[in-house]
């Protein structure tokens, strides 16, 4: 399989929702909304909060990097409400930092690193439940005047591809434009890169899929036939971010994949029990700390451990995963922009904890 597969679509000037002009299809097929989602890190917080004994990875806590969400952000962020819960940006990067990276991302041919995937968990007090929201990259929004990680600002600037505002600013950046779109408070930031998701695969000897139609990406070099397949690392990561082998070719219609891979993983961990052997929980966890970064709340295994804990009521196959309301953009056919009063609808119900209305889930732009 070429490394191709990994790298083909992190530009930011390239096609993105229509996957380089390709038609959009007339009466697009209901296609199932999907979760994107931070595989390695959800896997993180799973394992911690079993009951696994997290004194034995203590001597993990150096693999996590922490990042001072609060300190960049200062005073000009959204009210922390009552009721609001707990609010986790999580993201998958498509760093190119590494040697290991590099390759997965297609050698030296790429520089920089985007924001490859991007999802709101919202846990309601209580947390016995939790709802997903996932911010299409290829999103228009406008990012709100920043600090880099060297002092300087960045001023604020409209129509910008969400997934480029970590490779020109960082993560900080990332966190204040959600909290700008949505009004939602941010607590806490986890993110996984791409070598960190490949091997978390591998470590738990791949992950077996159920391929409903044929998947073929000349782009990506992903082949498979209608069928059931196990994937190894590398062969998961080219499943879950191709995208010119279905639907439309767009970002959108790859989001129901990476639900389906999301749960093809739990199951696989669930079937083999990986959660009573230390050794295997022990190597798990290994390979998903050491591309972790977190804001400093959660900058430490104990920290996860303890909020995993915290989180232990809340069932991950009773997630309601709704992906944010878009429509396709009046001026570029290839991005998309919030749909309103979907997104507005959407996130009022976030912020204060509501019923989200399923007039607030649905979303012009289907992907095809």
């Amino acid at each position: 399989m070429s490394h191709d597969a990994i790298s083909q679509d992190t530009h930011e000037g390239r096609s993105a929702s229509h996957g380089g002009g390709r038609k959009r299809r007339q009466g697009p097929r209901k296609r199932r909304r999907g979760l994107k989602i931070t595989l390695g890190v959800l896997v993180v917080l799973l394992l911690a909060g079993g009951g696994t004994a997290y004194w034995m990875y203590q001597d993990l806590d150096g693999n996590i990097k922490g990042v001072d969400i609060d300190k960049a952000l200062g005073e000009d962020r959204p009210e922390k409400l009552p009721t609001s819960g707990q609010n986790l940006l999580v993201l998958g990067s498509d760093s190119r930092a590494g040697a290991e990276n590099k390759e997965l991302g297609g050698g030296g041919a790429v520089g920089g690193a985007r924001s490859d995937t991007a999802l709101v968990v919202h846990i309601p007090e209580g947390r016995t439940r939790a709802t997903a929201v996932s911010i299409p990259r290829d999103t228009l929004v406008t990012r709100p005047e920043c600090v880099k990680a060297d002092g300087s600002k960045m001023a604020s600037a409209e129509r910008v591809m969400f997934n480029s505002v970590y490779s020109q600013v960082g993560p900080s950046c990332v966190v204040k434009t959600v909290e700008k779109m949505s009004g939602v408070r941010i607590d806490h930031y986890l993110e996984i890169n791409f070598a960190g998701f490949k091997d978390l695969v591998d470590a738990i000897g791949g992950v077996t899929v159920d391929v409903e139609e044929p998947i073929k990406d000349s782009a990506s070099g992903l082949d498979l036939t209608a069928g059931t397949h196990k994937l190894n690392g590398t062969e998961s990561l080219a499943y879950v971010r191709t995208r010119h082998g279905i639907g439309d070719g767009s970002d959108l219609g790859r989001i129901g994949l990476q639900q389906q891979f999301l749960l093809a993983l739990l199951t696989e961990i669930k079937s083999q029990d990986l959660l009573g052997s230390p050794t295997d929980t022990y190597k798990i966890a290994n390979s998903a700390t050491k591309s972790l970064t977190t804001d400093e709340g959660l900058a430490s295994l104990t920290s996860l451990a303890e909020f995993a804990r915290s989180m232990n009521g809340v069932d991950p196959s009773s997630m309601e995963t709704i992906m944010l309301p878009v429509a396709y953009d009046k001026q570029d056919p290839n991005r998309v922009v919030a749909a309103e009063p979907q997104a507005g609808t959407l996130w009022k119900a976030i912020r204060t904890d509501g019923t989200i209305p399923e007039s607030a889930k649905k979303s012009p732009a289907t992907g095809g």
